[in-house]
């Protein structure tokens, strides 16, 4: 049966950018430093390209936890060889677990699929803490329409990697053909799925979307919730 939905957490259920800007002004402010929309966006495109540096492996997760506060802090002026910044990373955590955001219509959308596809299975595939991504699942009512979480911090290997998929698999144990990965990244989601033979629903696109679709062998697009839903229900019924 096409019914195991392998969904990415941030970004395509709940929106990780509303949560880690709640987080940045507290730990700023915490620190006597001044938030403002421009070190927040600092902030945001450090982290990006930090953690694409950390899916294709070329940093450590303590590198990534270390050199965005560096970083941040650097560009605001600070000497940083006295700041503890993974202990300062591992308060912005905290306070991202407890202030979850959920995408615009992600719940209703979970309740639908629910409802009208009993027999699908709601999974989490994410990269990142697990404190932060279980904290922001219970702080939003996600929990109650998921029926397991894999996050890459307790597999020990994150998406792309095959290895993060095949553990998903092996934990699941059904068929390759009855899984379909739903997720807004390229880097991760879609090259993962791609990687290990997994049918892929690219969530809220943009760019060349024809040419990524080629590139990266994505089968759907899903431009909001009510598209993927509509995706979702001819997937599982062509079983």
């Amino acid at each position: 049966m096409h019914h195991n939905l392998l969904f990415d957490l941030d970004q395509t259920l709940l929106d990780f950018h509303a949560s880690e800007h709640l987080a940045l002004k507290n730990i700023m402010e915490r620190n006597n430093l001044v938030f403002t929309e421009e070190y927040y966006n600092f902030f945001k495109q450090t982290n990006k390209m930090l953690w694409l540096e950390f899916e294709k492996g070329d940093i450590t997760k303590k590198d990534l936890f270390e050199l965005r506060f560096k970083r941040l802090f650097e560009e605001y002026g600070c000497d940083t060889d006295m700041l503890d910044l993974l202990n300062i990373n591992s308060d912005f955590i905290d306070c991202m677990s407890q202030n979850g955001v959920l995408m615009d219509g992600a719940l209703d959308f979970l309740k639908k699929i629910a409802s009208d596809l009993p027999d699908a299975r709601i999974y989490i595939i994410t990269n990142g803490v697990t404190r932060n991504a279980m904290g922001r699942i219970a702080s939003t009512g996600l929990k109650e329409y998921i029926y397991q979480v894999f996050i890459s911090d307790a597999i020990g290997v994150s998406k792309p990697a095959r290895e993060f998929f095949d553990a998903v698999k092996n934990a699941v144990n059904e068929p390759d053909d009855s899984y379909l990965v739903i997720g807004d990244s390229l880097s991760s989601d879609m090259l993962g799925a791609k990687n290990s033979g997994l049918t892929s629903c690219w969530f809220m696109p943009e760019g060349n979307i024809e040419n990524e679709m080629r590139e990266y062998k994505i089968n759907y697009t899903a431009s909001s919730f009510d598209e993927l839903y509509l995706i979702i229900r001819e997937w599982a019924s062509a079983s």
